[in-house]
């Protein structure tokens, strides 16, 4: 195939059965040129796309950029390398060696301002949106392509996915968002209106570290012998000026408006077939964002599948790879392989020994007994009914309070969003308000689960910043509460506020014996240490991952260091909801 010489691979060869075209140039309509790397069957005939575009750096092997996560993947999934050197796979996409053979072409390209692609660093940004919308145009232009494109990753390979689905490029054939997220504002910069650290420290983990610019400083490629972020070698200061300042811009926007709304999706114009997968233990990032795209896109053909164990596991093994191929090869090949009869909804239910597949028809499930547990402040229980009116006060840098069900006399299942009610006040003009869904065994023991990232993650967790206590009444229902988050109304301190806090999504069957908590404190939720620790995370893992709420400008000590009071009972009955699935 020929290209303009500014536009040539840096290499051609044909390799382990595929032809792998290195550093394509693909320009944009500003004249910049990104730079991708094409796995494609070695034979004549045309392939439909599966492409991504991110930051990660497409010359970055997974195993070197994140051991930790390679790891534990090999060791635990070796059907990952069945069938694959893994010398091709890279961190969040997917394997060559696994999709090449079944006639699909993989396009890998590089952000603006990330590995070899130039340009200013700016995740997330309507022109990094433009600029994947040139690239599945070009994708379906070439010769060895069938004009069909499907985008397919995880985390940033999918929350983009929602984003560009909403410009409609002609030629993109169908998507699937892997544990993304969607709304820049509530599932990812801040929940519940509480500023998210994570981000800022993402930027440092697992951006910069391979920022456009870094060259001779940075990682090399094995396959090419190249530096993985760009032939050119820049200072500390030309790099700092050639990206976006993530926390500065979250601090800087304190509320929702047209800074986040740009960075989100217009559901009302995604059309496009769409597989939606998300992860039971993805609170903080990787699940609200699939369950609401799964609701609200404008597509026909939709679905919604949620899993289980590590963020970065089901989409390497058997079970993912063979349902995203059923998928991809009814929309970009033109299969009759009956998906479109799939039941719209796929879910793993999650037990405390392990996950059973089960399909329903809609979501939330349509035979859901939503379920109020009413908060008990003198017994510290959850019941059935609201009991005579009462008072508890918490430190809201302390451990809050914790209130339990009595042991359930017989198997019980909640699957779905959730939702608590509370009536507040605070002895400071706003409060954070922290809630976490918990399990506890016959013996007291807490249960806890494999979370997308951290090992003890609790059922479920909300968030709630007082002052954000608006809703918006187009979007709200009692299951799910839709913060307009467009205003701050600071409270006035003793006085009494109401409050719902919206609970992601969750999903466990407890057998008999065992005891539903809801926790509400003033802070993060975290256990005792130690904790798990990775490279590519700034923080000791210990319950909440590495979404954690602690930037002293959003939160300064004497506004969120306060005393809180929870107020149950009587006319202020504060209560948890509960999605109950009969048997």
């Amino acid at each position: 195939m020929s290209y303009p010489p500014d536009l040539a691979p840096w290499r051609t060869e044909e390799t382990d059965g595929m032809l792998v075209e290195w550093d394509v140039g693909i320009r944009m309509d500003d004249g910049l040129v990104l730079r991708a790397d094409v796995f494609r069957p070695a034979g004549a005939g045309r392939a439909p796309a599966i492409l991504s575009y991110g930051p990660y750096a497409k010359g970055l092997p997974f195993q070197d950029g994140y051991p930790d996560q390679w790891r534990r993947l090999v060791e635990h999934h070796p059907e990952v390398l069945r069938g694959s050197s893994g010398r091709y796979q890279n961190w969040e996409v997917v394997d060559p060696e696994k999709w090449v053979p079944d006639g699909y072409a993989c396009v890998r390209v590089d952000s603006r301002g990330a590995g070899r692609s130039p340009g200013f660093l700016d995740p997330f940004s309507p022109r990094e949106t433009r600029d994947l919308f040139l690239c599945i145009e070009w994708a379906a232009a070439q010769e060895w392509s069938n004009g069909k494109v499907g985008l397919l990753g995880i985390s940033y390979y999918a929350i983009n996915q929602w984003h560009v689905a909403s410009l409609g490029p002609p030629h993109l054939a169908a998507i699937c968002p892997w544990e993304g997220a969607a709304d820049w504002y509530r599932d990812m910069l801040r929940h519940g209106g509480i500023a998210c650290t994570f981000w800022d420290n993402w930027m440092k983990r697992q951006v910069i570290t391979v920022q456009h610019g870094l060259g001779r400083r940075g990682p090399m490629n094995p396959h090419t012998g190249q530096p993985v972020a760009g032939p050119e070698t820049l200072s500390d200061d030309e790099l700092a000026h050639a990206r976006a300042d993530l926390r500065r811009a979250m601090l800087a926007h304190p509320l929702d408006g047209e800074y986040y709304r740009q960075r989100s999706p217009d559901w009302s114009r995604i059309t496009v077939p769409l597989l939606s997968a998300g992860n039971w233990g993805g609170h903080g990032l990787h699940l609200r964002g699939n369950v609401e795209g799964f609701m609200r896109a404008a597509s026909t053909e939709k679905w919604l599948e949620v899993h289980g164990r590590e963020h970065w596991t089901e989409f390497y093994t058997d079970y993912g790879v063979g349902l995203q191929k059923r998928f991809f090869d009814r929309y970009l090949k033109g299969a009759r392989n009956g998906w479109e009869r799939q039941p719209r909804v796929l879910l793993q239910i999650r037990h405390v020994d392990g996950f059973v597949p089960r399909t329903e028809e809609a979501w939330p499930i349509p035979r859901t007994r939503w379920t109020r547990f009413y908060l008990d402040a003198v017994s510290r229980t959850l019941v059935a009914a609201p009991a005579a009116a009462a008072a508890v006060e918490y430190e809201a840098a302390g451990p809050g309070v914790t209130f339990s069900t009595p042991p359930l006399t017989e198997a019980t299942e909640v699957t779905g969003p959730a939702a608590a009610k509370l009536f507040v006040s605070s002895s400071t003009t706003d409060a954070d308000v922290f809630v976490v869904l918990r399990a506890f065994a016959p013996d007291g023991r807490e249960v806890d689960f494999q979370g997308a990232l951290d090992p003890h993650a609790p059922l479920g967790q909300g968030w709630l910043r007082a002052s954000h206590r608006r809703l918006d009444p187009a979007l709200s229902t009692e299951w799910r509460p839709y913060h307009s988050h467009d205003r701050s109304e600071p409270l006035t301190p003793g006085e009494l506020y109401e409050l719902d806090v919206e609970i992601w999504p969750t999903c466990i069957v407890l057998p008999a014996g065992y005891r539903i908590a809801l926790t509400v404190l003033g802070k993060d939720f975290e256990r005792p240490g130690p904790g798990l620790r990775m490279r590519t995370f700034a923080n000791e893992m210990r319950g909440s991952g590495p979404f954690l709420h602690d930037d002293p400008e959003d939160r300064p000590p004497a506004i969120s260091g306060g005393r809180h009071t929870l107020h149950t009972g009587g006319t202020r009955a504060s209560y948890l909801l509960l999605p109950v699935i009969p048997p």
